[in-house]
């Protein structure tokens, strides 16, 4: 691919596809796991985050003279984590198919989650943190060019290698303790509230402190919420979803609010830094989302 227009295409593609494997995949919990474990299984599934992202960055850092070889590499690891999954977890017995539907009628069936209460507002929850989170994040590049001190002689490209595996390790950690703690605990509702309100609030630490260190800080701490909150998160929508038996349809639906974010994230960061000129501004605004999805929380009913 040589042209940005093949590139977009060739990503459009990798995205549905990844995203019909990830409503897949996290439709194994529910399906499998009892109640009172969801947390620890949420986190073994939300390790997939930090691991994946710090194995991408040093494939991509390796190959970055031979984006080929890159490209192949990374489609070898995601084809090959699907053939372990299909392999050594196998499907539970099929039901019974159900009658066809017409589309009209199945396009609402899909949507007919976001008509219960406890699963609309933890949608909701999902896609503000999801928002907050990227809207920076994805431009994190940027804002080392243009808003942070470097130390003398340190390139931002240098600085994101040193920052993704500090909010990965970070993020690895507070998701296997979150996820565990609220199993023992059995409590949901304080870990994924607290972990969105401190993703909201370390957002400050590069308004109040542009400089190298102030980045270290907000990329750790940042990753701790974040990485709590994906893996507690989504223990909790497990719990509230409508029925048992559309577990799979209805993760998919939640995966909306994952993806639906991303892809949107860019043009409210971009839109956020044009008009209301710089960095600051997306700081506080990403803080301001992330603090909205804490308070989505308090609705839900059906967890405490």
């Amino acid at each position: 691919m040589h042209t940005a227009l093949l590139v977009g295409i060739g990503w459009c593609l990798v995205q549905a596809t990844m995203n019909v494997y990830q409503a897949a995949v996290t439709a194994v919990v529910p399906d499998r796991i009892p109640a009172a474990r969801r947390g620890t299984a949420s986190a073994l599934v939300g390790l997939g985050l930090p691991i994946g992202g710090t194995v991408g960055v040093m494939i991509a850092s390796q190959t970055t003279g031979r984006l080929t070889i890159g490209y192949l590499v990374l489609g070898a690891v995601a084809a090959g984590a699907a053939l372990l999954l299909t392999t050594f977890c196998r499907d539970i017995p099929r039901r019974e198919p159900r009658p066809a539907v017409p589309r009209r009628e199945r396009i609402a069936a899909f949507l007919s989650a976001l008509a219960h209460h406890d699963f609309r507002w933890a949608f909701i929850g999902r896609a503000l943190m999801v928002l907050g989170y990227f809207s920076v994040v994805g431009y994190q590049l940027y804002i080392l060019e243009d808003h942070i001190a470097l130390p003398t002689g340190m390139e931002p490209a240098e600085a994101m290698a040193i920052l993704t595996p500090v909010s990965m390790v970070a993020m690895a950690v507070s998701t296997v303790v979150g996820g565990l703690l609220s199993d023992r605990w059995d409590r949901r509702k304080v870990f994924v509230g607290v972990s969105a309100a401190l993703a909201g609030v370390v957002m400050a630490v590069p308004v109040i402190s542009p400089s190298w260190s102030g980045m270290l800080v907000f990329s750790a701490l940042n990753g701790l919420a974040f990485g709590c909150f994906m893996a507690v998160d989504t223990a909790v929508v497990t719990l509230v979803l409508p029925r048992a038996e559309d577990a799979a349809r209805d993760m998919g639906v939640l995966n909306i609010a994952n993806a639906g974010p991303q892809i949107i994230a860019p043009f409210v960061a971009s839109a956020v830094v044009t008009v209301l000129g710089g960095y600051t501004p997306l700081f506080l605004v990403g803080g301001a989302l992330s603090l909205l999805g804490a308070l989505a929380i308090l609705p839900i009913r059906g967890v405490r």
